[in-house]
């Protein structure tokens, strides 16, 4: 299959790989309005079209937490990678440091954060709170020796969203195991690069919590019985008596909760849905994060996340108010296609994407990249 657009990959996993890992990316919570919203209020800021601006090469390198990076991006975290290519974490970690951007490593991966971090440091860590604080102090101790630089506390997940796709694709439900397991006979190129040679298929990061052997059932239960629901904003100061480097809150959808980010003394935030993947009828990011950033840009880094499928969705919500962007599914779409090959071929892309842009709306850095550069639709 040739691949000239980003929006190419999705094609080419779906093709790869079995219905419920596919759906399991692809989906959304409910009936998938947030899902769609993300993308679609995208895709109505209109983009400031500018002639005879002499710009020609606009500079995308930018700086993120006192670390130098080649581009307004970052690879987000995505929960079992590792299932949708061999060692997926590993190769997309790899991609994103021979781009010269950070990769950020999810709690629930398959490969454990040694593995990548040495692979591929240094990378960020993504954060669950877990009602066992021995094992969370363990855990963050292992963050800190990885030599992780930053930690990405996500909030928007005190339990999982109602997602019916999953039920419906064999991820979870009645039947479960076999279904997965009808589906993955027959996709055999995925069965033996992932399922054969990609073992041990296993929650690299929480392995040591669980007995030996412990399928993706038991890890299902482990989280369900063990993600800490009554979490409030006091609970980060035991976060930063544990962890002394950049703190992220990730999952911030309301000014007020941007405040409270911002007076907890955060270093940034992440304006996110979770790709649309918990609460059904939130609001898009490109609706929030205009009045968060606005709120609070001075005092922290404002990152965004959710229904980026282009470079031009990049520069969007870069003039919306964001310092760079987390990508999720479409760099799960092009690992699963392509592995460390299609993230480096979609970074390219999506890098191509955003100069064009640039060039077409008179930008020479992205420092230029503000309100006057978008279109915003009509109320």
């Amino acid at each position: 299959m040739i691949i000239s657009a980003p929006g190419d990959f999705r094609a080419a996993a779906r093709r790869r790989l079995p219905r419920f890992l596919f759906d399991y990316i692809d989906g959304g919570a409910g009936q998938e309005l947030t899902l769609a919203r993300n993308s679609g209020d995208l895709a109505e800021i209109g983009l400031r079209q500018r002639v005879l601006t002499g710009v020609a090469a606009p500079q995308l390198a930018t700086t993120l937490f006192g670390r130098a990076q080649a581009l307004p991006l970052v690879l987000a975290p995505v929960g079992l990678t590792g299932m949708f290519a061999r060692r997926g974490e590993v190769q997309a970690a790899r991609a994103a440091k021979l781009a010269g951007i950070p990769y950020c490593l999810s709690t629930l991966s398959v490969c454990g954060l040694e593995e990548v971090s040495a692979a591929a440091a240094p990378i960020w860590f993504q954060l669950y709170m877990i009602r066992d604080r021995g094992f969370m102090r363990e855990l963050l101790g292992r963050v800190k020796a990885a030599g992780c630089t930053a930690l990405a506390f996500t909030v928007d997940l005190p339990l999982p969203g109602v997602r019916y796709r999953d039920g419906h694709s064999g991820m979870s439900g009645p039947g479960a195991s076999l279904r997965r397991y009808l589906q993955a006979i027959g996709h055999p190129r995925w069965a033996w690069d992932v399922a054969f040679r990609g073992r041990p298929l296993n929650l690299g990061n929480i392995a040591s919590a669980l007995r030996p052997g412990s399928g993706l059932q038991d890890y299902v239960a482990w989280l369900g019985a063990n993600l800490d629901p009554v979490l409030q904003w006091r609970d980060l100061e035991w976060i930063r008596e544990h962890w002394d480097g950049a703190l992220i809150v990730k999952g911030i959808l309301e000014v007020e909760d941007a405040r409270a980010a911002a007076a907890a003394g955060v270093e940034g935030i992440v304006v996110s849905n979770h790709g649309g993947r918990q609460l059904d009828g939130a609001p898009s990011t490109a609706r929030a994060l205009p009045a968060i950033a606005e709120a609070v840009g001075d005092r922290l880094t404002v990152l965004a996340d959710s229904g980026v499928r282009s470079g031009a969705d990049v520069v969007r919500l870069l003039a919306l108010g964001a310092r760079a962007v987390l990508i999720g599914r479409c760099w799960i779409y092009a690992l699963a296609a392509r592995g460390q090959a299609g993230v480096t071929q979609l970074l390219e892309l999506l890098a191509g994407e955003m100069r064009t842009t640039m060039i077409l709306t008179g930008s020479p850095e992205l420092s230029a990249l503000d309100r006057n550069t978008v279109i915003l639709p009509i109320k």
